[in-house]
């Protein structure tokens, strides 16, 4: 077993990580949106709703008064008073990588590491509207390159896997903001209402999680708003859908559960958790919960989902992504 101080350095890497792209894929759809509206107010409204999508409407009030692009560019790109602002998120990466380097292979620590230096030769200029493109993309390609060291470079132990399970939980929670935030571009429009900026905006939706072509894959048919919902929520082959992030925790933490029990071919065992050693009951919780809203999402459809409210049911699934971590924080890690 890992000790717990190693696992909770390793998961919040990870999760931290996984945040930075988060927020660049949520301010690309802010940018886009904001892009195509012809009034100020519109256009602030676009900004304002990124912000709120991203769970920072107190630290962002504490600094600004007015969303404008300037204002919410900086929050939540470079601002270090906001713990979710990619910079910080990138601060917070390294401080845990460097605990834990013994932990990780060279090529993930040469991921980490290069991303901070590289994050230090940004200028006032890389922080404005036009120049916003090249640090969302700078920012997404890094995010990826440190995933693809930890696929093909890190042994599949304990180690690896508390960083998927914090890369795992942290995309459930975001990739329910990205939909929440234009929930209301995802409200089906009556026959014959829906016009050429609906479907833009479907596709920046789209395009926020990498998805544009990978619906066409699925669908062959234009952009319709609850196939848009359906792909990123219901789809098990979308690698940034609800269901299939949630069964990555749930897998991850039946690992964790398994105290580290493999299959005769090196491979991770599917042990169940109430065939796993006895912890305590206290310890089956957080799969329990994932269990719950894996087999949930499974059987759901995308009319039932609908009929309860898009926003609520997103507004539900974050925060039970929340109780999931609280309840890991708190048998397995250092607690609160």
């Amino acid at each position: 077993m890992l000790l717990s101080r190693t696992a909770d350095n390793l998961f919040w890497m990870a999760r931290y990580i996984e945040r930075a792209e988060s927020t660049a894929r949520l301010l690309d759809v802010g940018r886009r949106m904001a892009s195509v509206v012809t009034e100020p107010d519109a256009a602030a409204s676009e900004w304002a709703s990124t912000i709120d999508a991203a769970g920072c409407e107190a630290t962002f009030a504490s600094a600004h008064d007015i969303h404008t692009a300037g204002n919410v560019i900086d929050h939540l790109v470079r601002d270090v008073r906001n713990p979710s602002s990619i910079f910080a998120s990138l601060a917070v990466v390294r401080q845990n990588a460097r605990v834990v380097r013994t932990a990780l292979s060279q090529d993930v620590w040469d991921a980490v590491n290069g991303m901070w230096i590289e994050s230090q030769a940004w200028r006032d200029d890389d922080f404005t509207v036009a120049g916003l493109p090249r640090i969302l993309d700078w920012v997404k390609e890094r995010s990826q390159r440190f995933g693809g060291a930890v696929a093909n470079t890190m042994l599949r132990s304990e180690a690896y896997w508390w960083v998927r399970l914090g890369t795992f939980l942290e995309r459930a929670e975001n990739s329910a903001r990205i939909v929440d935030v234009k929930y209301h571009v995802l409200i089906p429009r009556p026959p014959g209402e829906a016009g050429p900026l609906d479907e833009y905006q479907w596709g920046a939706v789209l395009r926020a999680v990498s998805a544009y072509r990978a619906y066409h894959w699925v669908y062959r048919d234009r952009l319709d708003p609850v196939r848009v919902a359906e792909l990123m929520i219901l789809r098990p082959e979308m690698p940034r859908s609800l269901v299939s992030c949630i069964a990555q925790v749930t897998y991850y933490l039946e690992r964790i559960a398994s105290d580290g029990s493999h299959a005769p071919d090196g491979g991770a065992s599917p042990v169940r958790a109430d065939l796993a050693p006895e912890r305590g009951e206290v310890s089956r919780r957080p799969l329990a919960i994932s269990r719950a809203i894996e087999d949930g999402l499974r059987t759901a459809t995308i009319e039932r989902i609908y009929g309860e409210g898009l926003h609520e049911f997103l507004t539900r699934f974050i925060g039970t992504m929340n109780s999931i971590g609280h309840e890991i924080r708190r048998e397995y890690l250092l607690g609160e």
